[in-house]
């Protein structure tokens, strides 16, 4: 990836005066469907309309897309609409049939990316393509899984390329359906900024009123765009209902969301300045989590103390983190006396927990 540079240009030559938006059904359900939220959708900011015509489930007997009769249907949006068109491809067959009926924007799926021999395949069945190709982050938060998809595709001679940031899979309980992970996100950022990254809130929430706010934080992080599940009628979807907008509200949420200038010195300042207190935020918000499994781990100190009728405070125990954590701070630029008045009031919440166990 040396000529990152014209990674850009795809993005570049759209010209946009708003943040690339990809919007459509998560599946292409029958031709009606699909024409009318294409139509809803011509007028807009839309500029790809996207379906799912294959679909990978969890489990067999889901609903697995329609399959190549659903190409036709996008040929017919592009026709009916002038709209271009984008769909997911997961194997060499799928890229066959999608570059037949000319479909412009092509992704690959998170379950995808986790495979390196189903990237290449797609990679080698995509060689020297002047179409764009997209592709969505691994299952899990792994930066050199995803990194490495793109390689195989720039090796594959394929220029116009971006990612798709659609959070990651967790075992731990969160309001996500996906956690976000910003933090591999600005990563790959920092590693390559000419590498346009597109934000997709529907599956990072798997809910509809969560949208405008991951697609808001995603934009103050300087994403290039944001691909959305739009549905007319999203509760009677036949995949992911919950995640889906009507077009309407995919309009409302378009012109509610906070766009910054790019012309004029003050605005490049607010526009840096809101990029690092987006990821404040979002490392802020780490915070109060590590801190709450911190307390549920002190409350199952309590319960064993308890048990054992063993008293709260240990300053042996305490005495020793403390100076490990002095040590770790100053590697991280931070000095002892912040270090100490942090840990002593995690301490002191640490043995509120217990006490209130052991009392209780």
């Amino acid at each position: 990836m040396e000529n990152k540079k014209e990674l850009r240009t795809w993005l570049d030559d759209l010209n946009l005066s708003h943040p690339l938006v990809i919007a459509g059904p998560c599946s292409a359900e029958t031709e009606e469907q699909v024409l009318k939220i294409a139509n809803d959708l011509k007028d807009t900011d839309v500029s790809y309309f996207r379906a799912g015509i294959w679909k990978p489930r969890t489990r067999p007997g889901m609903f697995e897309g329609v399959g190549a009769l659903g190409l036709k249907w996008l040929q017919k949006v592009k026709a009916e609409t002038g709209m271009k068109t984008a769909t997911e491809v997961a194997n060499a067959a799928h890229v066959k049939l999608a570059l037949e009926h000319d479909v412009d924007l092509l992704w690959i799926g998170a379950r995808s990316t986790v495979s390196p021999f189903i990237v290449q395949e797609i990679a080698d069945a995509l060689n020297g393509t002047d179409k764009i190709v997209l592709v969505k982050n691994p299952v899990n938060p792994d930066l050199a899984l995803w990194l490495g998809a793109i390689e195989r595709l720039a090796t594959a001679n394929i220029k116009n390329l971006g990612v798709i940031h659609r959070g990651f899979s967790t075992y731990e309980k969160s309001k996500y359906r996906n956690n976000p992970e910003w933090q591999m996100a600005i990563e790959l950022q920092t590693k390559f900024p000419d590498l346009p990254i597109i934000n997709d809130p529907s599956h990072i929430t798997g809910n509809r009123d969560m949208i405008f706010d991951v697609s808001q934080t995603a934009l103050d992080l300087n994403f290039d765009g944001l691909m959305i599940e739009t549905h007319f009628d999203p509760d009677n979807a036949w995949s992911d209902a919950a995640q889906q907008v009507t077009p309407t509200a995919l309009i409302q949420i378009m012109k509610d969301l906070k766009i910054r200038k790019e012309t004029d010195p003050e605005a490049e300042y607010n526009k840096s300045l809101d990029n690092l207190r987006a990821q404040i935020d979002i490392v802020d918000n780490q915070i109060i989590g590590l801190l709450g499994k911190r307390m549920k781990a002190s409350d199952g100190i309590g319960t064993l103390k308890k048990q054992k009728n063993v008293a709260v405070l240990q300053s042996k125990r305490w005495n020793e983190i403390l100076g490990r954590m002095v040590l770790e701070g100053q590697e991280h630029g931070l000095s002892e006396e912040f270090i100490l008045k942090m840990f002593k009031a995690i301490h002191q919440e640490s043995i509120n927990h217990q006490e209130k166990i052991i009392n209780g």
